[in-house]
């Protein structure tokens, strides 16, 4: 089997930097997650702080975020190969925009429920199913072929960096206004996401055909069948499972954990989050490098397996110095992902035939992000049956074992990932 040269990641002079449409993405992408993340710490404070709800009911808010991928996930993914993925993007911004600031109004009219929270997370949810898979499928007709894997990373740098700048944000802003006050900023960020979606220039290859032969349930299943029999994508959709019980099951208690069962401030929840979010800039900044050294398939291994086991030192959280677990935990285990989320995505947005993305990218994200609900609630029961900090060392410790299914399938045989499915293995390219 020969490998292919590795292509140049860009032909374009100054590279994705000077992709006018491409730098506009990027801008409200950035904003948007920035907004999102602000939103991670903001929404389960509002929930402890302000309606003093329980370990349960905090989790809960993370199951109903996620909800959305297992009930409409699949024909989400069907609709966005029949219609034009931008439309489809702003429509989400805009729900999302009114999701997020029905909640300081109904606070300030005094009408703010656990009920209206969930209602928020659901509703989000579902439209982040919409854009999500809708934005997956949008880069590739954004950008050439071999520009896909430096724009994802890009992508991911810009969305771990707002991981760092969120939580502390959130942590600013509630200690100053208030828990349900930093929800305004999450509001504000789709409205700049869906101007800069209205900004860009280049308009998506008509491809009506091909998104409307057959009816939805056979489109559907043609993107189930297509991950199913795959040994590539099978065995990651089977690994994303797996781990997102654990990683979702211990961040969906974390601020409780930190707040009372360590006894640190709202504000300072906020800073650790960010300094452990940290370790996803860099995992997302070097994965291409890492791809490249040591192959694209080598790395995943070595990033997903060898991250997950440093999560075991947030349940060793203590106060004062004790604080640094909850950050050298949680920035490999960020690290680790993000190294993970750019090379998976990259091979499988170049490794799927396009009129069948939406779809592969869906029916993956179904298996992975299904059992998400599955892994906020199983941390909320086990935080309320069995107190916090068990609960935590129960979760990380279930995380720490995923790494090992990436073995089963055809991963481990392979320096690099294979593209499009011809047996060839290609290198990341340079970014």
């Amino acid at each position: 089997m020969t490998a292919l040269s590795p292509p140049r990641a860009s032909r374009r002079p100054g590279g994705l930097l000077r992709h006018r449409d491409f730098r506009l993405l990027w801008i409200g992408q950035a904003t948007s997650k920035l907004g999102s993340s602000v939103t991670s710490v903001a929404l389960p404070l509002v929930a402890v702080a302000t309606l003093d709800a329980s370990t349960f009911q905090v989790a809960l808010l993370s199951a109903a975020a996620w909800l959305p991928w297992l009930l409409i996930g699949l024909p989400a993914g069907a609709w966005v190969d029949r219609l034009p993925r931008r439309p489809v993007m702003l429509a989400g911004d805009l729900a999302a925009l009114l999701l997020f600031l029905s909640v300081p109004v109904a606070a300030w009219l005094d009408r703010l429920t656990i009920v209206h929270l969930l209602g928020v997370a659901l509703g989000a949810g579902t439209a982040s199913v919409f854009f999500q898979t809708a934005y997956q499928a949008y880069l590739p007709s954004l950008l050439d072929r071999e520009e896909v894997a430096d724009g994802n990373a890009k992508l991911q740098s810009t969305e771990a960096a707002a991981q760092v700048g969120g939580p502390g944000a959130a942590g600013l802003v509630v200690q100053f206004a208030g828990a349900v006050n930093a929800l305004l900023l999450d509001a504000a960020s789709f409205l700049v996401s869906a101007l800069c979606l209205l900004g860009i220039r280049a308009r998506e290859p008509r491809d009506g055909d091909a998104r409307r032969n057959g009816t939805l349930l056979r489109e559907i299943g043609e993107g189930l069948r297509f991950v199913g029999r795959d040994p590539y994508l099978r065995v990651l959709a089977l690994f994303s499972a797996a781990s997102n019980i654990g990683l979702i099951g211990y961040q969906s208690i974390l601020v409780v954990f930190l707040i009372r069962e360590v006894g640190v401030s709202p504000g300072m929840v906020g800073a650790l989050a960010a300094a452990a979010s940290l370790g996803g800039v860099l995992g997302a900044a070097s994965a291409t490098f890492w791809a490249r050294r040591f192959g694209s398939s080598r790395s995943l291994l070595a990033a997903e397996i060898g991250a997950a086991p440093f999560g075991l030192l947030i349940p060793l959280t203590t106060p004062g110095a004790g604080l640094a677990l909850t950050v050298a935990g949680g920035f490999a285990v960020a690290a680790g992902a993000a190294v993970g989320n750019v090379l998976k995505g990259s091979f499988r947005q170049t490794y799927s035939p396009p009129a069948l993305l939406g779809r592969v990218t869906v029916s993956m994200q179904l298996v992975g992000y299904g059992t998400i609900p599955l892994g906020a609630l199983l941390g909320g029961t086990l935080g309320d049956a069995l107190g916090v900090r068990p609960a935590m060392w129960i979760i990380t410790s279930a995380l720490a074992l995923t790494g090992p299914i990436l073995l089963i399938g055809p991963l481990r045989h392979h320096r690099d990932l294979p593209d499009h499915r011809s047996g060839h293995q290609v290198a990341v390219p340079a970014p």
